[in-house]
């Protein structure tokens, strides 16, 4: 797998956004957001932080290419283009 980009949490959002992800609510510093699926809705929750921490957008990008149809490496790819 390749190196995670360092990244804040407005450009992640900004990635799940354009693979069709909206925000749903905000809860102190953690952002909801959802996706309408075939079979229901995926959420996923990101921290509002300057830098995601590796683990966590590890985590988010697992459950994400599960759900996107894409590899972790096709969507890290993404964040370093976003960023």
């Amino acid at each position: 797998m390749p190196k995670l980009p360092v990244i804040s949490y407005k450009e992640l959002i900004k990635l799940l956004k354009h693979l069709g992800y909206k925000i749903d609510h905000q809860r102190g510093s953690h952002i909801r957001l959802k996706k309408q699926l075939p079979s229901g809705y995926h959420s996923i929750t990101v921290p509002a932080h300057k830098e995601i921490a590796k683990g966590t957008l590890c985590d988010i990008i697992d459950r994400v290419s599960h759900y996107a149809n894409l590899s972790k490496e096709q969507l890290i790819e993404k964040l370093k283009n976003i960023s």
